[in-house]
This record gives C-alpha cells, structure tokens and sequence, in this order.
C-alpha cells in the first residue's frame, strides 16, 4: 500500500538544482565588492557556478520574466570616436555608410511595430560622441522620447557623452534608461578607444544618475581582453553607488575594416561566466544579453537566462549587427516557459519612475484599449 512520505523530508526538493531558496530575510545588494572576490567567483567551476548565480537570480528576480527589447538606430555612421569595434567610426572603412538622423515619423511608426510584437523597451542610438552643436537634433530626440514615453514603453536612448542639464531635459521628456558602455576594464580600455577616456564615461553615467535617470552600461567580450578584465568591469559597475538598472553583455560581432575584424568569437563559457558573476554580484540588475546572440543555438541561450540573463535585444536589427526576430524569440520563449517582462515591472525603474507610473496606470484606466503587449 502505497502511503504520503512524512513532511519532514519535504525539503530535500530544495536540493535540486531547478529550486532555489527562498530570498533570506538579511539580503543586501554590495556595493563594496574587491576584485579578488570577484575573480574568485569568476573562476568557480562553471555549472558550480551556473547553480549558484541562478539561486541568487530567483532570490531577487522572477526566474520566468525577460524583458524584450528593441533598438533603432536613428542616426547612422559618421561618428568622430575611434571604438575599435565599431563599424560607424569614420576613422575606418566599414559597410556602414553615415546617414542624417531619422525624422520623428519612422521613428514612431517602428517604436510602434516594436509594441505590437511585444517589446516593452524601446532604444534609439545615435552615432555621436557628444550632443555638442546638435540643438536641433537634441530637440527632434526629446520629442521621440516623450511620444515613446506616451505610448507606454520604456523609452531608452544612447547618444554619446552628457551634460548634467542634458540628462535633466531627457529625464523631463520621459526617458526611462540611459545606456553608456564602460566597454571593457580601466586597464584595458585605452587598447580599445583613444579619443574618449575612462573617467569621460564614468561622468556621462554620473550625469545620468543624479538625474534620475535609470543607467545601462555593461560591456562588450571579445575586444582581446583577458579574464581580468571581464572581472575589471565587473568590479568598476558592482561598485558604483547605484548598480546599474541594467548590465548588456556584448559578444563581439567582428566588422571587416575595423581593427578588430580578425578577433576570434568569444568562447561560450566565457559569456555565461560573465553572466552568472554579474548576476551574483549584481542580484537586482538586469542581465541584457546583447549583440551576438544570433550566433548562440537555443540551448545556449536557455543556460544564459539560467546564468541570470533576464533581457535580450529582439526585432529586425541591432544598431548595424544582426538581431534575433521577434517570432523567433516568443517562441523560443514559450518552449522554455519565459514569459515577456512588463514595462516598468524592474523594481528600480519603477522605483525612479515613480508618479510617472501612477499617472499611466491612470490615463489606461480612462481609456482600456490601451494595452500593453506582453
């Protein structure tokens, strides 16, 4: 006769490794971190290291949300920057060929598309070092900001370098998340880019902040660093007053005619080892698994978003690299039990948000055609 095992051996099913414990009541985000402790977790063994970065990422996260979003280019190639990496540089010769800035219609048609495909974030980058002499382009940008905003998306922009007053008008337009890539370590970081310094960007993400603005700012795997470096950048974000809102992880997409078209792809563990400490150091950070995720099979992908990948880039193209499409990716999605993240559901957006938030749940309760797709 078969008979109910006694509850006292109930919590052995915490052992496995698709249960996490629950979030322990003393649980603080650091912002202390040494690098030495960092390099140690780094160098864990990797499914070790996979177990834990995903009990932490269920301690403070849901497991099953990832956050889809879109970025549009709206202001191709010319840019005065020397990033190695780049194909908009007009130091090299790329494929890219530099364009004017879109105008606001195209711009809110795709940010539109971007929300009907279930996108709840939606990015525009411009290749520009800073916004200096472009008044007018500023203005057009504050304008797609706001009628993005309007539509109830989170609305991110990427622009170059910022003024503290030009992070104030871009928070009052309604932007929700500034990204500004460290890129890579302190140390390695003048391999890569000459014509602007370490402490420039660190200032752009300052400016940033203090407006109220949330931060992205990760980096990018491949440039020809070594594990140091990775652990570096880690360090450098773990350790800001606020950790960023959210953490990209690039997988360098090589582009023939920029310094680095030869770089070999990086090595697969390397990107989940990269994920899973930046998980673990950052447990309330979203983990943006960025350009290069095309190359990736599904299954790779699945032990990222085990790693505590919670985001990913998804639509038609990624500034000039090629992007996952959002067909694809829902049901890619679906198969592994994801479900796409709400706008402003991130803690820390919400939080920085703030009556903004309040001011929409109130407009889409006047009006419940309103929806957004998730």
């Amino acid at each position: 006769m078969l008979r109910t095992l006694p509850s006292r051996h109930l919590p052995l099913v915490r052992a496995l490794a698709t249960a996490a414990p629950s979030r322990p009541a003393n649980s603080v985000t650091r912002h202390n971190w040494r690098k030495e402790e960092i390099q140690e977790i780094y160098d864990t063994p990797l499914l070790d290291l996979v177990f834990r970065s995903a009990a932490v990422h269920r301690q403070h996260q849901d497991p099953s949300k990832v956050q889809l979003c879109t970025l549009m280019n709206i202001k191709t190639g010319g840019c005065s920057e020397d990033c190695s990496y780049c194909s908009q540089s007009s130091k090299y010769s790329t494929p890219t060929t530099a364009s004017r800035m879109v105008e606001i219609g195209p711009v809110l048609e795709a940010a539109r598309k971007a929300k009907e495909n279930g996108s709840t974030r939606f990015c525009m980058g411009a290749a520009w070092r800073d916004l200096a002499g472009r008044k007018r382009g500023f203005e057009k940008i504050l304008e797609m900001v706001s009628e993005v905003r309007g539509m109830g998306m989170e609305v991110c922009t990427t622009l170059g370098m910022l003024s503290p007053e030009q992070a104030r008008r871009l928070k009052e337009a309604g932007l929700t998340a500034y990204n500004h890539n460290l890129d890579t370590s302190r140390e390695f970081y003048p391999k890569v880019i000459t014509t602007r310094s370490y402490d420039e960007r660190l200032d752009t993400i300052s400016a940033v902040r203090d407006a109220g603005i949330s931060v992205c700012s990760g980096g990018i795997l491949g440039l020809g660093e070594s594990d140091s470096d990775r652990v570096g950048l880690i360090h450098e974000v773990s350790n800001m007053p606020e950790h960023p809102e959210s953490f990209p992880v690039n997988a360098l997409v090589p582009i023939p005619g920029t310094p680095l078209e030869a770089n070999d792809p990086v090595a697969y563990h390397t990107l989940v080892r990269t994920i899973a400490t930046a998980r673990i150091t950052m447990p309330m950070t979203i983990i943006r698994l960025a350009a290069g995720r095309s190359t990736l099979a599904e299954s790779e992908q699945a032990m990222c978003f085990m790693a505590g990948a919670n985001a990913v880039f998804t639509g038609e193209q990624m500034l000039t690299t090629p992007c996952s499409p959002w067909d694809e990716d829902k049901a890619m999605m679906a198969r592994w039990g994801l479900h796409g993240m709400r706008s402003f559901e991130q803690v820390n957006v919400a939080r920085k948000e703030g009556s903004r938030i309040e001011q929409q749940t109130d407009s889409q309760a006047a009006e419940p055609t309103l929806r957004t797709t998730v």
